[in-house]
């Protein structure tokens, strides 16, 4: 029994993560209620885009096929190095009002590039309801109008949007749902910590941020979160702080975001926030250990029972074992290594099926599980430098931002 009960931490894993975690409540249809176009409060799209030529133009298809009665687009173009502007500037206007594609000025001191984009295309907005997103997603017609409605509905000065993730190729469905999972174990139930008082807990989707106007100006805009490598979580903070209403819902029919599409590009996307990123939702105790502790606990949950069923397969480790550890035989280190392998393929594929992923993915779990770690480990070493898109940049300390 004893190796099935040094396995019991992974089973409890497994049903928390099956029913302790809580996606949030799917946005409801939005009925016009007898509402001319004209009660329906204008809307700016604001899209900023810096190298995005791959995605652009589907982007910017999905969002004039709104069937938002009053909205504009505007895309700021980061100062691509590609075809982003030009291919911008070729897509037909259809139910917008206007498309607006603004050359972005050089990025200031002080200012990471997706910050200072948003702050450039706000201010070329006229909306009363602003929402920006990112170019890699795609967006249903019927998403601007039912997050609109959401916004009236909850009272929100805030409301961000969970969709789905599209994952289409082998290292996309292996590594992504262990980054996912990774914040869920901060954040098991964004809606419900999104409600409460303690600004920590604010957490939102920078692929999906409506703001009230009005809420927006009144918390420093882009320029409060000027140098944040997690500006999304930030803004959702600086809301909370400021007794406005941030709210989270899910669209998982209407949004889909492909982040990234290579094994390079998730290393090098997923370096450059995880750890900075994430050390803004802690508090400032926590921090300093922060790092170490998600780096081993991935490695000793996902990484060591499967190395010890390599090493037995091998025969070259698991026959001195009890030399090492007193007591206990190398029969029933197998046998938890066995156990523990089991219950996280179970856990996994029933994880990476939530996201959308075909299930048997979760039996190459480990294989997630190291990339995973190793981008842990660069993003930990690399510290307060981050580079992405050609641009480095070098954070302040955490703890002088929160």
């Amino acid at each position: 029994m004893t190796p099935y009960l040094l396995a019991m931490p992974w089973l409890g894993l497994l049903l928390w993560v099956r029913f302790g975690t809580r996606f949030p409540t799917e946005l409801a249809e939005a009925s016009s209620g007898g509402r001319s176009s004209d009660a329906w409060p204008s809307l700016s799209v604001v899209v900023p885009a810096r190298n995005e030529a791959i995605n652009i133009v589907g982007c910017l298809r999905s969002l004039t096929s709104s069937d938002y009665p009053s909205f504009e687009i505007v895309v700021v173009d980061d100062r691509s190095e590609d075809l982003t502007a030009e291919l911008a500037r070729s897509v037909p206007k259809r139910n917008a009002a206007r498309i607006t594609v603004i050359d972005g000025r050089p990025l200031p001191p002080g200012w990471l590039g997706k910050p200072w984009a948003c702050h450039q295309g706000v201010q070329a907005a006229t909306g009363e309801l602003v929402l920006f997103t990112d170019a890699d997603t795609r967006h249903g017609p019927q998403l601007a109008r039912r997050a609109a409605a959401a916004v009236e509905e909850d009272g929100a000065d805030l409301m961000t949007l969970v969709g789905r993730q599209l994952m289409e190729t082998f290292w996309e469905r292996l590594v992504q749902p262990h980054i996912f999972l990774l914040m869920l174990t901060r954040f098991p139930d964004f809606e419900r910590l999104a409600r409460n008082r303690r600004w920590r807990d604010g957490v939102a989707n920078g692929q999906f941020l409506l703001f009230r106007r009005a809420a927006y100006e009144a918390i420093g805009g882009h320029a409060a979160v000027r140098n944040e490598v997690a500006e999304d979580l930030a803004l959702a903070q600086h809301v909370k702080r400021s007794g406005l209403r941030l709210r989270i819902r899910g669209a998982e029919r209407h949004l889909a975001t492909r982040m990234y599409r290579s094994l390079p590009q998730l290393v090098e996307g997923w370096s450059k926030n995880v750890v900075m990123g994430g050390l803004q939702a802690f508090s400032p105790w926590f921090r300093p250990v922060l790092p170490v502790v998600s780096l081993m606990a991935e490695i000793g949950f996902w990484l060591v029972a499967p190395a010890v069923l390599v090493a037995w397969s091998t025969g070259s480790v698991i026959d001195a074992w009890p030399a090492v550890v007193a007591g206990v035989d190398s029969g029933q280190l197998v046998l938890w290594a066995a156990t523990v392998y089991g219950l996280s393929a179970v856990l996994w594929g029933d994880w990476t099926r939530r996201m959308g992923a075909r299930p048997l993915y979760g039996a190459l779990y480990p294989l997630g599980a190291g990339v995973a770690s190793y981008i842990l480990l660069r993003a930990w070493v690399r510290g307060p430098s981050v580079e992405w898109k050609g641009r480095r940049y070098r954070l302040p300390p955490v703890s002088e931002r929160a």
